[in-house]
């Protein structure tokens, strides 16, 4: 059996598949299986995937197209592997990545979730790395608690993730009636119930924009999490709580920019303004077209290297 089970959901990534594969199979630690799930695509992403050879390849079929929690899904189901590793089909991991989660497994075995911290690749090609205050938490070592670490910049993107299976077997696999952060709701799961060990040197390239990205089309039409579920679900968690505001404050922003007022504001009644500092309230009061300008003046700035967040 095969130390971990790579997990790669294909749908419409001709562009970087190739390299995708390769930052897999160029890794420093070899024992692993490579499941590539086709999702149907229309483009040459699977025909790409079938040109490169390797023993440890298997490139699973999706009859119809399911969607990416359905292609992880069915990769997780199919892994023979204790460990499920997971990468978009459009980033990269670093030749050492493996090697580091491999180190989190042997040295944390308390915990069930693993991550390293990723890198972003802007368009320009320059890469930015976010740097991250965790609270009462050394490299490598156990994060004590993710909801309070994470209201800031993600600690970590799904390419960044290696879970135990059985973690899945125990809270649930992603929710393949989400077709926007599914990975969202199903960390509110994983770590309300596991312990994290987390590296924090960037041993993942996350490529920020992308061919068939969702996050650059906008949430028009898309189903998120049911923040108020979870609100229920833990009572009295104030982590839990601040945690689903913050992301109720990011959805809200997006739909506000997608055009769906009424989203919009069903969300942000379900915020406490505690919750939220002085810029995330403001920003929710801002008119469309001004959080357009501010989109711009964000991304202009960040081809330069500079991070502008309301976060902080």
């Amino acid at each position: 059996m095969p130390r971990f089970s790579v997990i790669i959901p294909l749908y419409n990534k001709e562009n970087y598949i190739a390299g995708t594969i390769a930052s897999v199979l160029n890794q420093t630690f070899s024992d692993f299986e490579l499941i590539i799930v086709n999702d149907c695509a229309t483009d040459n992403s699977l025909e790409i995937a079938q040109t490169i050879k390797d023993p440890r390849i298997q490139i699973i079929q999706h009859s119809v197209n399911k969607g990416l929690s359905a292609s992880r899904n069915t990769g997780i189901k199919k892994a023979q592997s204790d460990f499920v590793a997971f990468l978009d089909a459009d980033d990269l991991w670093k030749p050492t990545y493996l090697e580091k989660i491999d180190f989190l497994i042997t040295n944390f075995p308390e915990a069930s979730l693993f991550a390293a911290k990723y890198e972003v690749l802007l368009s320009n090609g320059k890469t930015l790395v976010h740097d991250f205050k965790i609270t009462d938490y050394k490299s490598p070592g156990i994060v004590p608690n993710f909801f309070e670490n994470n209201l800031n910049q993600n600690l970590y993107y799904p390419s960044c993730l290696t879970a135990r299976k059985s973690v899945f077997e125990s809270v649930g696999y992603y929710n393949e009636a989400i077709n926007f952060s599914e990975d969202v709701d199903f960390n509110i799961r994983a770590h309300e119930k596991f312990k994290f060990a987390y590296w924090n040197e960037a041993h993942v390239t996350y490529v920020l924009d992308s061919e068939n990205q969702i996050t650059q089309n906008g949430l028009s039409g898309k189903t998120i999490p049911d923040y108020d579920f979870y609100e229920k679900t833990f009572p009295g968690r104030k982590d839990i709580k601040t945690y689903l505001d913050f992301q109720r404050f990011v959805k809200a922003k997006l739909f506000k920019l997608s055009g769906d007022t009424e989203r919009a504001s069903a969300l942000i009644n379900q915020i406490d303004p505690e919750n939220l500092n002085r810029k995330q309230k403001l920003l929710l009061r801002t008119p469309k077209p001004l959080l357009l300008g501010i989109g711009f003046i964000k991304k202009t700035l960040q081809k330069l290297g500079i991070e502008l967040n309301s976060y902080s």
